[in-house]
């Protein structure tokens, strides 16, 4: 068939014991128009999946980040994406080193068309997060493996993918002390340190900077992730959005009403205020841990109230206990959260797990409880 479509561009040959496989840049837009794939078919298990017995469907959510990421100003994909190609529809020119990539068809009739010439065996969430870019130009480098066999696919994916550690989320935040730009992550790690490192803050060596636990304490009850991601949300419902524009030398604009009351601390991030909301997660806090001393102190087993799902617990209860006491933008000092704390009866020994399980469910348990005994609202 003499309308058979194909895309060509150079690339390496590169041998090494799994075989031979190819070396090459593609645009973003090729590497899209390649791999296309429906909705019903990408969210379903490849062929080495069900070889493996195992199913790595498309994740929604991870597609929607980095659609949002592509777009920001530095946005990278250093890794190589993997792909998979019919022998049937490449072929490769030694003397000047190009490949060239063809729909097949047999007898008339068209057996692999263009869009699904590449199956993709390491980079599909990568790929789909790119249809969403806009930019002139968005270099990917691929890795080409031709007429692989199910068995190395399935080998090559488990390589890749399953033997590999995920980052921890407490440490890609701690990564954020280096940036130069402003940011709410950089803004809130740097205030999760600030209530870490002093001696008299109720937070005082009790965070994992590195979401493990720190060699010579003992008394880490949360994790940096955990912090950074309670507070965050009364900034920012975007942070890289936020981060992209400082990254061009601009400021997001100052939000008002009704959105204000939803990202509290939001235009006092925007002003720069990152002490004042430092002193007004030290003054909630404190008043937690004077009005419940012996709860907060306790680093044994049994008892929630500084652990992880307490601690989410008490962020959200922190939005209408400080809209109650103020407005966006003033600082409640420890005595006004307290008068709110003293209303609420419960004892130190009432914050056991027994009654609010570890999970969102203890988390929503303790924030429902605050605001049924606190009256605020």
């Amino acid at each position: 068939m003499s309308d058979l479509k194909s895309i060509s561009f150079p690339c390496i040959k590169i041998k090494q014991p799994l075989g031979e496989f190819y070396l090459a840049r593609l645009t973003h837009n090729e590497i899209c128009e390649i791999t296309w794939v429906d909705v019903r078919r990408i969210e379903g298990e490849r062929g080495f999946e069900t070889y493996l017995g195992i199913q790595r469907p498309l994740k929604k959510s991870r597609v929607k980040d980095l659609s949002q990421y592509v777009l920001t100003p530095d946005a990278c994909f250093p890794t190589g994406v993997i792909l998979a190609v019919d022998a049937n529809c490449a072929s490769y020119n030694d003397n000047n080193n190009v490949m060239t990539l063809t729909e097949y068809a047999e007898d008339g009739k068209k057996l692999i068309k263009f869009d699904q010439i590449a199956k993709v065996i390491d980079g599909q969430h990568r790929i789909e997060g790119l249809r969403a870019y806009t930019g002139k130009s968005f270099d990917i480098n691929v890795s080409i493996f031709v007429d692989m066999d199910i068995a190395d696919q399935a080998y090559l994916f488990s390589t890749v993918n399953l033997a590999q550690t995920k980052v921890n989320k407490s440490l890609v935040y701690d990564l954020f002390d280096l940036a130069k730009s402003r940011s709410p992550q950089k803004t809130c790690h740097n205030i999760a340190v600030a209530l870490d490192k002093n001696e008299s803050s109720p937070f005082y060596q009790r965070i994992k900077r590195l979401g493990v636990a720190t060699e010579g304490r003992f008394n880490e009850t949360i994790t940096q992730a955990t912090f950074v991601q309670s507070l965050m949300r009364y900034i920012s419902d975007n942070p890289e959005k936020d981060r992209a524009i400082y990254l061009k030398g601009s400021v997001p604009e100052l939000t008002h009403g009704k959105e204000l009351e939803k990202f509290i601390f939001r235009n006092m991030f925007i002003e720069e205020k990152d002490l004042e909301i430092t002193d007004i997660l030290w003054n909630y806090f404190d008043a937690i841990k004077a009005r419940w001393p012996n709860a907060w102190n306790n680093f044994g087993r049994g008892i929630m109230l500084n652990k992880t799902n307490g601690f989410r617990g008490l962020m959200r209860f922190l939005k209408p206990s400080y809209l109650y006491l103020t407005e966006p933008g003033n600082v409640p000092d420890k005595d006004q959260f307290l008068k709110i704390f003293n209303r609420i009866e419960m004892r130190d020994d009432d914050f056991n797990t027994d009654d609010f399980k570890p999970g969102t469910g203890g988390e929503a348990s303790l924030y429902h409880k605050f605001i049924e005994l606190s009256e605020i609202t």
